[in-house]
């Protein structure tokens, strides 16, 4: 059986029951695949984040079409209302933008279908997640998706420490009014990272910047952000403990942190030994 890509929309188009997952433009309306919008057409509902944006995208489409509302905040009987249509019809799931599931609501309701065996496609189509990689320049061999950061001070900080060892770049979603605190945190907790940050993503003024912590702090604090953000934190280096200032890190710990916290962190972050570190940073007291 051949693996090659179908020739034809057409051949793909939907007309049986079930859910189907469509990824929508995450800036650029150019970006909705032509299959997207042959089974966006053949569906009987769209289930939608927010009715207002999803009607935007319909228009763009020439295309009306009854849409519902299935957000964090919907109700079993809602899920219930999607699941007994798409039994009977074809009905899709989109996101505000992007692919849907990716730190938005519909787990559940994939979920469901598939135990109830309702029949659950996937329409594959643009990610800010994906795209945001490959502007980086930073490793994407592996890398480890966190989603949004917390708000709170404390959170992001344990976040930033529990994931801090992964060798792998760390991907998560940010508002801008936050970026700054929260490179802020990435500056205290995993010092020396290289970090990128990509916003407004396949619109006019895309902009992928990298560079230190600090770099960045100042250049978001002269130049405020606006968009969509996502953060990357590339992977601890490979370099030996010999070649890390480890007073200067611990220094730079103790002064928001306990002994004991401060050599965990840096021993998470660097791969380092957390009794040697907290010897070392009690005589530092």
């Amino acid at each position: 059986m051949s693996d090659a890509p179908e020739s034809s929309v057409s051949t793909r188009l939907v007309v049986e029951s079930g859910l189907y997952i469509v990824a929508t433009p995450i800036g650029n309306l150019g970006d909705l695949s032509p299959r997207a919008i042959a089974i966006l057409g053949a569906c009987e509902a769209v289930a939608c984040e927010d009715t207002r944006v999803t009607g935007k995208l319909m228009n763009h489409a020439g295309m009306k079409k009854r849409l519902i509302r299935y957000d964090d905040h919907a109700s079993d009987a809602t899920r219930e209302h999607l699941l007994a249509l798409a039994a009977e019809r074809p009905v899709a799931l989109v996101s505000d933008a992007g692919t849907p599931l990716i730190s938005d609501p519909g787990y559940k309701l994939v979920r469901e279908a598939r135990e109830r065996g309702i029949s659950v496609v996937s329409v594959p189509g643009p990610s800010a997640l994906i795209v945001a990689l490959t502007l980086s320049g930073l490793p994407t061999d592996r890398f480890l998706f966190g989603g949004f950061l917390p708000v709170k001070d404390k959170a992001r900080g344990d976040i930033f420490a529990e994931l801090g060892a992964v060798r792998a770049t760390l991907v998560f979603y940010e508002t801008a009014p936050r970026l700054v605190s929260a490179l802020g945190a990435i500056n205290a907790a995993l010092p020396g990272r290289e970090v990128a940050v990509a916003r407004e993503l396949t619109k006019k003024f895309e902009e992928c910047r990298t560079g230190s912590p600090q770099d960045l702090i100042d250049h978001y604090t002269a130049h405020t952000p606006k968009g969509e953000i996502v953060l990357m934190i590339g992977p601890p280096g490979e370099e030996p403990a010999a070649d890390l200032d480890i007073d200067a890190l611990l220094r730079a710990e103790l002064g928001d942190h306990k002994p004991s916290q401060a050599a965990a962190r840096l021993a998470k972050a660097h791969g380092l030994d957390r009794k040697a570190l907290y010897a070392r940073a009690m005589e530092l007291k």
